[in-house]
């Protein structure tokens, strides 16, 4: 069974997707929306835990990669190609479950989405007005990826520090970060169409600027606005 474009873009009316590059400011921003505008928030890995009580190593492969991994030396030390590759399957996979879940949950009520749906996808389910782009140059998503107390990029670090060789590993780390954050792929989103917005520094803080840019991209009307 295929579901045509036009029946998604339809169902998925209600949905507003922010994708974009690592510590651009994606997850920050979709909260402060979704609290401005009285929206859902679908958060980075939202329906994760249930999604993968659905998928299957015969269709989902790279979903249930994790769920056979037995040695976390080996996910740390993949080449960056194969890294990108799994990173790839991953939001292909990933697709089928979220236009799933959105449809079931954005029936009647707006829902913004921090999102890695690739671009093609997101083209043929939604419109220039339903999605933003968010970049941060390489260095800031790469040197700061562990920076935040997310408990994953926290277990991650924890791995790398236990490995023979920490050095190497997180070299080897840094090195699939930099492919996933490389420069043909920051250029593949800003020559997508979207709208997009480029995170220049981390001192600055423009985040009620970036705001408000967001809101008058999605149509937000202020009469929607939540006072805080």
């Amino acid at each position: 069974m295929q579901i045509q474009n036009n029946v998604l873009r339809h169902y998925l009316r209600n949905c507003y997707f922010i994708d974009g590059t690592a510590y651009a400011g994606k997850s920050t921003m979709c909260k402060m929306l979704a609290e401005r505008f009285d929206l859902i928030h679908c958060g980075e890995n939202y329906g994760a835990d249930g999604f993968m009580q659905i998928a299957k190593p015969e269709t989902q492969p790279n979903l249930t990669y994790m769920r056979l991994l037995t040695d976390w030396q080996q996910f740390l030390n993949r080449t960056p190609d194969e890294y990108s590759a799994w990173i790839d399957g991953n939001s292909r996979e990933l697709a089928d479950f979220e236009v799933a879940e959105l449809i079931s949950i954005s029936a009647e009520r707006k829902v913004i989405v921090d999102t890695n749906i690739p671009l093609e996808i997101l083209r043929e389910i939604s419109d220039y007005n339903r999605v933003a782009i968010m970049l941060a140059p390489q260095s800031i998503s790469i040197d700061n990826f562990f920076d935040r107390d997310d408990p994953e990029k926290q277990f991650l670090l924890g791995e790398i520090q236990k490995s023979a060789d920490p050095e190497a590993t997180m070299a080897n780390f840094k090195a699939c970060l930099t492919r996933l954050n490389s420069q043909e792929t920051c250029d593949a989103y800003l020559n997508s169409g979207f709208f997009t917005i480029v995170r220049e520094d981390l001192e600055t803080d423009r985040r009620e600027e970036t705001l408000a840019k967001l809101a008058a991209h999605f149509g937000f009307a202020s009469d929607t606005l939540v006072l805080k």
